[in-house]
């Protein structure tokens, strides 16, 4: 015979109506309030009875993701800590609103500096302190960082005020990871808090650089502790970088260079780094060719080499001061050696051997290449070379290099044309130690891809050079 709904509540309270779980010690009970994985799920148990409440004020981590701005420090008022309890993990991350908040109602300096006071005094070990994304501040105000004097790590994202270093006095000396995602650094401000972070790891800057009339946008990073630096900055453009980190083991950098960047990286340890340079639209060039992109990575995976990666195209003026420009500007980026180069190129149709061959006259490429890769990117629109277009000085094909290392070749995007025909004679006689070629040719070619791969295979006929030459 089943026992009826009343019969049954009566019986899980047997014997004497005893809570078996409320009866458990406060550590195990604080174990089953960390698996929830919530706070504020946590905290809702305060409701179950008074042996519940206030217990989750006790855990170790304490993660607030959809609580209220305005009533964040009344929560965190309930987290008091005992002296012999510590708090591991703090995270605050305002939600975002429904609804286009003005500017007017953003979160204003005082009421952010006194919630991170109160985070402060907290003590964690790990900070994590969001903000939800806003538009832009013309005027941001000033923010000094209160110190967090036990804090392994610290995250801020999304403050919408200039960072500042905490008062004369305060240190971060337990910090070894700082990340500042989307937050507002000025380069002196940096560089005061990093001197107040002696065991200072890990340094993360996805951030805005904020520059007044008159003022050039630049980064410096200076530590003796460091071993990771990730750098992203977008516009506005950087003018200068400058990092002296000696102990630095992992670089990754992304940013924007208006015109020619001032760059120096003096970390003479430095296993594995990913560089990349983006430019205005024909800041950097050489003749007819303008600088897009330009990126530096070392190897990840056995047989990789570490590369150099170059995407030009054609540009709407002639740089006049073809010799010096791109080069010089190449030579400022390689913070490490490369033994592997490609060259992506939008050309629109015109002659690319002069800039192939410019690039490969640089004392440091010509004699430490052992592989090249030409990347003849489509063009939507082409345009026909006139009979004095600047693509095309006329001494490149009859030019000497000595590529002494240079092992194998690669040219993608191959279209038949004289030049290219031209430009692999060239390789070919330059290259004494070249042992494979590799040629894709262009689809516009399928009707004549026997012809064209039987010329190639001509200009390699009486070289020990491996030649495959196949259809895109």
């Amino acid at each position: 015979m089943g026992l009826t709904p009343k019969r049954r509540r009566r019986s899980a309270k047997q014997p004497g109506g005893v809570d078996y779980i409320s009866a458990l010690p406060d550590d195990l009970l604080l174990l089953i309030l960390a698996g929830l994985g919530c706070t504020a799920a946590a905290a809702r148990t305060s409701g179950l009875s008074r042996r519940w409440r206030g217990l989750w004020a006790r855990l170790g981590d304490i993660s607030l993701r959809d609580v209220a701005f305005e009533s964040l420090a009344a929560v965190l008022s309930l987290v008091a800590r005992p002296p012999a309890s510590a708090i591991s993990l703090l995270e605050i991350r305002v939600p975002r609103q429904n609804r286009r908040v003005p500017r007017e109602h953003w979160p204003v300096r005082e009421d952010v500096a006194s919630l991170a006071r109160v985070a402060a005094r907290l003590a964690p070990e790990k900070i994590v302190l969001a903000l939800p994304p806003k538009g832009s501040n013309p005027n941001p105000a000033d923010f000094h960082l209160p110190c967090f004097r036990r804090a392994v790590s610290i995250l801020l994202e999304a403050l919408p005020f200039v960072l500042r270093a905490p008062p004369a006095g305060g240190e971060f000396a337990a910090l070894q990871t700082l990340r500042l995602l989307d937050c507002i650094v000025v380069d002196k401000e940096l560089g005061a808090l990093l001197s107040r972070c002696p065991r200072l790891r890990v340094l993360e800057l996805r951030h805005k650089v904020t520059t007044w009339p008159g003022v050039r946008a630049r980064r410096r990073v200076r530590s003796g502790t460091l071993q990771e630096l990730v750098l992203h900055s977008e516009r506005p453009w950087l003018s200068s970088v400058h990092i002296v980190a000696p102990m630095l083991k992992q670089l990754t950098m992304s940013f924007w260079a208006h015109k020619e960047a001032t760059i120096s990286v003096s970390a003479s340890t430095m296993q594995k780094v990913s560089w990349r340079c983006s430019y205005a639209q024909n800041a950097i060039g050489f003749g007819f060719w303008s600088l897009h992109k330009l990126k530096l990575e070392t190897a990840e995976t056995p047989g990789q080499l570490p590369s150099l990666q170059i995407y030009a195209g054609n540009s709407s003026h002639t740089f006049s001061n073809q010799k010096a420009n791109l080069a010089n500007e190449i030579e400022k980026h390689r913070v490490v050696e490369f033994s592997d180069m490609e060259l992506h190129l939008s050309t629109a149709g015109h002659v690319f051997g002069a800039l192939v061959l410019h690039l490969l006259q640089m004392k440091r490429i010509r004699s430490a290449l052992r592989r090249l890769k030409v990347v003849r990117q489509s063009s939507p629109k082409k345009e026909a070379c006139h009979a004095n277009c600047p693509c095309e000085p006329s001494d490149w094909r009859t030019q000497i290099i000595a590529l002494t290392a240079l092992e194998e070749v690669g040219i993608y995007g191959f279209q038949g044309e004289d030049h290219e025909y031209d430009l692999l004679k060239l390789i070919l006689g330059s290259a004494p130690m070249l042992r494979r070629m590799t040629v894709k040719l262009s689809h516009e070619l399928s009707s004549t891809k026997d012809a064209t791969r039987a010329k190639i295979h001509d200009l390699t006929a009486y070289s020990s050079v491996e030649c495959l030459v196949y259809l895109g």
